[in-house]
């Protein structure tokens, strides 16, 4: 009879028992989107957009789906980093990395490929946690964070914020600093590749 008791008090005790504290991260970064927040300027709330293998603020999301049968595409309308901020959250086998290329251009690479430009960063960009906001930056080649460029057609390039880019105006003066909100991003890939 003692045995049964303590066969069914042991398992009573040990789930009352205090949980043992973890000492590794609470989670792994998301995958998120990006919004530009910049008071009283032109670019603020605007959503980062991947186009022609470069990032803007303004425009759409360029993405690409190929009729195959049994691929089901995604819409494709929104840009996603995968977690961390070094890739995009893409279907597409083998992904679409993140770089920061020779002019401070924000960039990704072609689908199917893994070619960057020589002289590129690629490192140095990072998801930061926040309450009540998480950023994304990068800190490579004396940088602080991004900035947003103007173009002859209305929008705005995302560029690392460093004096010596060269922008699409020529003059790194015309360019907005801002900060990169990371919007936590949940569901499945928005798109099978950007283009």
């Amino acid at each position: 009879m003692k045995a049964v008791i303590a066969s069914i008090a042991l398992p009573l005790l040990a789930a009352a028992a205090p949980a043992p504290v973890s000492t590794a991260p609470a989670s792994n970064p998301p995958n998120f989107g990006v919004m530009a927040i910049h008071s009283g300027s032109p670019i603020h709330y605007a959503q980062m957009n991947a186009a022609g293998q470069k990032f803007w603020l303004g425009g759409s999301t360029s993405s690409y789906c190929p009729s195959i049968d049994g691929i089901v595409c995604p819409p494709g309308n929104q840009t996603v980093f995968a977690a961390g901020g070094n890739a995009m959250d893409v279907e597409v086998p083998g992904g679409q990395q993140v770089y920061v290329d020779p002019t401070g251009a924000l960039s990704f690479t072609q689908a199917h490929s893994a070619s960057i430009p020589a002289g590129s960063a690629v490192g140095g960009l990072f998801y930061e946690p926040g309450k009540p906001w998480s950023h994304y930056s990068f800190k490579g080649w004396g940088a602080q964070g991004f900035m947003a460029c103007p173009t002859d057609d209305n929008q705005y390039q995302v560029f690392a914020a460093m004096q010596n880019a060269t922008v699409p105006s020529g003059n790194v003066a015309d360019c907005i600093g801002f900060s990169a909100m990371a919007l936590t991003y949940k569901g499945d890939a928005p798109t099978w590749q950007y283009i």
